[in-house]
């Protein structure tokens, strides 16, 4: 798969797990936040929670399942960037560290990638 193509499905990803947050009654507030320290996939609140989602697309779990691949170094990027949109945007809502997997088949964009959201994953 070449870079430009993985970048399309991986943006793709991140469009499904967005829709399916929708679905489940989150409301997104950012996509794709980045500061120098690192990347927030989506920014999204119910409730009293402000999640900050990391989303892993992969095309099977053959190998592992999608949420292993949120390594310690990655969880710890994660949240610095967490703490840098909680300067910028104040809130009062509890943070939480969430997982959605994706699976897409084949690597494909499909109309029904299988989804998994695992919350307060770390």
């Amino acid at each position: 798969m070449r870079g430009g193509d993985r970048t399309a499905l991986g943006l793709w990803g991140e469009e499904q797990a967005a829709r399916y947050l929708k679905w489940r009654g989150y409301r997104i507030l950012t996509t794709r936040y980045r500061c120098r320290e690192g990347e927030i996939d989506l920014v999204a609140a119910r409730g009293g929670y402000l999640c900050f989602v990391e989303v892993k697309l992969r095309k099977n779990a053959d190998l592992a399942q999608a949420r292993e691949f949120v390594t310690p170094a990655k969880q710890r990027k994660v949240r610095i960037a967490a703490l840098h949109y909680l300067m910028e945007h104040p809130t009062d809502r509890q943070p939480r560290f969430d997982v959605v997997e994706v699976y897409a088949p084949n690597g494909e964009q499909t109309r029904r990638p299988e989804i998994r959201h695992w919350e307060n994953a770390f």
